[in-house]
């Protein structure tokens, strides 16, 4: 990354106008290239704020390429079948995004006649749409002088003021909120607040900020004290939960695999997934299998064919996975999931079918685990 050759740095943190010129100028020169940032389109907009949240952006970029292919509009997302979005989004995580994403375009279509809002009020009636996104959406796409507070934002934000509040508390994130209210500019305001985030992301990281090309080097408290690399304060995660489970793969006569439907409203909701249950190994799991699929399980055909750990924000999946071939189909999984809260539904998809069917990675993690091809 080059430094920065033109506007002199400002004087003052607080001297507004300055700081304003000294980051533009650096965003105009070294942002990246971004395919959101090709547009003033509030969908597009919309879609890669929600995408980006818990995601990096080069996991992102050609899940969005893939996802404006299929959905142009909001007005095709909204007409879209849920389990086609979800198939879309396999693999990205955090699936509840994508069931208020289609939620949202469904409200956009229905109360704004296809178009986004401009307000940031109303962009916050909207499914799945906070303060953040409501903020991004209007300063990007509209023009309004609307703040954004992200995760680089509070780190960039937390350093040039020296705010040594707890960043995972209400009272630091407020004072974080109020700063960024106070600083976007009439002028701009989208960039202001793309190039609040890109340097936190490029140059104000947080392990190894790089001070000595940052546009506002000159003006941050951080720094001058010799904070910069303890900012911003973040009290201890909690550690993820351990959950024990013990994943079926099945195959019928003609090599189909059973798959289950979990329940909309529960953890990873309308996603289909080998069945699974809460059991400590395979000796538990395998009766509790049986009876939920009405499936016949006897200990010499089933195999207990691996394990692995599957980690998310705040449970620790340890699973076992058991295979058993050349089942005979059942009432019970033909007609749907009638002994199980877990999951609505049960059906049996040919290997080659498997693709179509929006599934996470841990559903992923458990076929691969299964010799079955």
């Amino acid at each position: 990354m080059r430094v920065r050759k033109s506007a002199a740095a400002p004087a003052s943190v607080r001297d507004f106008a300055s700081v304003h010129a000294s980051l533009l100028d650096w965003y105009d020169e070294h942002r990246r290239d971004l395919p959101w940032r090709q547009t003033s389109d509030a969908y597009a907009i919309w879609l890669s704020e929600v995408m980006c949240q818990q995601t990096r952006i080069e996991t992102v970029i050609p899940y969005y390429l893939r996802f404006l292919s299929e959905f142009p509009t909001v007005m095709s997302l909204a007409e879209a079948p849920l389990d086609r979005v979800l198939t879309m989004w396999s693999g990205l995580g955090y699936y509840r995004r994508a069931r208020m994403l289609h939620g949202a375009a469904q409200q956009v279509v229905a109360d704004h006649g296809g178009r986004f809002p401009e307000a940031p009020g109303e962009l916050r009636k909207l499914s799945g749409v906070g303060q953040y996104t409501a903020g991004a959406i209007a300063s990007i796409a509209y023009g309004v002088r609307a703040s954004v507070v992200d995760g680089n934002v509070v780190r960039v934000l937390s350093r040039l003021f020296a705010i040594g509040q707890d960043m995972r508390g209400g009272a630091g994130l407020q004072q974080i909120w109020a700063i960024a209210d106070s600083m976007v500019p009439t002028e701009r305001p989208g960039d202001w607040n793309q190039a609040l985030m890109e340097l936190g992301a490029t140059v104000c990281t947080p392990q190894s900020p790089q001070c000595g090309i940052c546009p506002l080097q000159s003006v941050c408290e951080g720094r001058r004290r010799g904070i910069e690399r303890d900012l911003p304060r973040l009290a201890p995660k909690a550690k993820p939960k351990r959950w024990r489970r013990v994943a079926l793969v099945a195959t019928d006569e003609r090599g189909a695999v059973l798959l289950a439907r979990r329940v909309r409203d529960g953890l990873f909701g309308g996603l289909w997934e080998p069945p699974s249950v809460d059991a400590d190994g395979p000796e538990e799991g395998m009766p509790r299998l049986g009876a939920m699929t009405g499936l016949t399980l006897k200990k010499g055909r089933c195999a207990h064919v691996g394990s692995f750990v599957h980690i998310l924000s705040h449970r620790r999946i340890e699973a076992d996975v058991c295979l058993v071939k050349d089942v005979k189909r059942s009432a019970t999984t033909q007609n749907g999931a009638k002994n199980s809260t877990e999951y609505d539904r049960f059906e049996w998809v040919d290997t080659a079918m498997l693709s179509e069917r929006p599934m996470t990675k841990f559903a992923r993690k458990v076929l691969n685990a299964a010799p079955i091809g």
